[in-house]
């Protein structure tokens, strides 16, 4: 397989007189950033530039080329991916990989998380406290998530009853016993992989942000758009941890610095600005239909989906024994801190 990487800066920086001798000392190394989404999906950006500035703060000492469209590995596989060095740092949905991050499944619960900026901050700020023990295997950087997505459909989803012997593509494990909790039938792929199984009839319907349907070419087999924030998808930035190891003092510290809820909210926010420039794009689409729901359906979609919670809540108790209240409660003061609560 022949790789085009999108190369951030292969050429270091000139040490200069002004920096500090720890920062001469140090080694050059370069990192491969790898990312599942097409090369011109927003988020690329906005992690390209986070590498500039960990670039610029390691005193011109790590570089990175950007991997993008799974150059490296299936976007299932990201995480692992960081695991075992295959990439230093990858772009992970937690949810591609259900129960095996019952903690961080918090932040899929449907109608919890208002919009993707602050949703971003707050995720990341109540995360923080748990992803060592959660994801001790590599380096937590920081987690983010979407702007807000819904059902896109061949079909009009309007009340709960509708989803009934469906076949949908969830986004994550949340929406995936949403959906089997309604009577329909979960589809498992990838976001690449989504405009296939639609059109092959595989599945009738997908959960995603707005600004992503044309970019991956959904608004070619889907018609009707549900404009209610249904949900996020969360997502983490992670490293490989001996990578990380073997980094001098000075640059552990470049990248730490760069590990913080204040870059989760900036790498989020040119994406979260995409996704929600979405819902003018496909309402101005000929044949596509973009509605809202009445207060009463809505009530109805939030009294259909309260049974997903309570799962979540006994998942997370009999795999770690943490008090889900507790979690959840924490994760809600931080969405109200940070002004993205429903």
């Amino acid at each position: 397989m022949k790789l085009i990487p999108s190369t951030l800066a292969l050429t270091v920086c000139a040490l200069t007189l002004g920096m500090a001798p720890a920062q001469a000392q140090d080694k050059p190394v370069m990192l491969r950033f790898s990312s599942w989404v097409p090369a011109q999906h927003p988020l690329n950006p906005s992690l390209i530039a986070w590498g500039e500035s960990l670039k610029a703060a390691s005193g011109g000492t790590l570089s990175a080329t950007m991997f993008p469209a799974q150059q490296l590995g299936k976007a299932f596989d990201h995480y692992d991916m960081a695991r075992d060095g295959i990439a230093d740092f990858s772009y992970v949905n937690p949810g591609y990989q259900p129960g095996r991050f019952p903690i961080f499944a918090a932040s899929s619960l449907p109608f919890l998380i208002a919009n993707g900026k602050g949703g971003s901050a707050a995720v990341d700020a109540w995360y923080r406290s748990y992803a060592a023990k959660e994801m001790k295997d590599v380096k937590y950087c920081f987690a983010f998530v979407h702007d807000p997505g819904t059902f896109h459909s061949r079909k009009k989803i309007v009340l709960p009853t509708d989803i009934k012997g469906m076949k949908i593509r969830p986004a994550h494990e949340g929406i995936g016993r949403m959906v089997t909790l309604l009577g329909g039938t979960n589809v498992q792929s990838s976001a690449p992989e989504v405009r296939e199984i639609i059109e092959r009839g595989v599945a009738d319907a997908v959960t995603f942000p707005w600004g992503s349907i044309p970019l991956f070419g959904i608004d070619k087999v889907v018609k009707y758009h549900m404009d209610v924030p249904l949900y996020v998808t969360p997502f983490v930035w992670v490293m490989n941890l001996s990578k990380y190891n073997a980094l001098s003092t000075g640059q552990k510290k470049a990248v730490d610095d760069h590990c913080t809820t204040a870059w989760a909210e900036k790498v989020a926010s040119q994406w979260a600005d995409f996704e929600y420039g979405g819902h003018a794009a496909l309402a101005a689409q000929a044949g596509h239909e973009v509605y809202k729901l009445t207060p009463e359906q809505i009530d109805a979609w939030r009294k259909a989906v309260a049974p997903v919670e309570a799962d979540w809540a006994k998942d997370l108790k009999d795999k770690t024994g943490q008090d889900p209240k507790a979690v959840l409660d924490g994760l809600k003061q931080q969405l109200v801190k940070f002004k993205s609560s429903m």
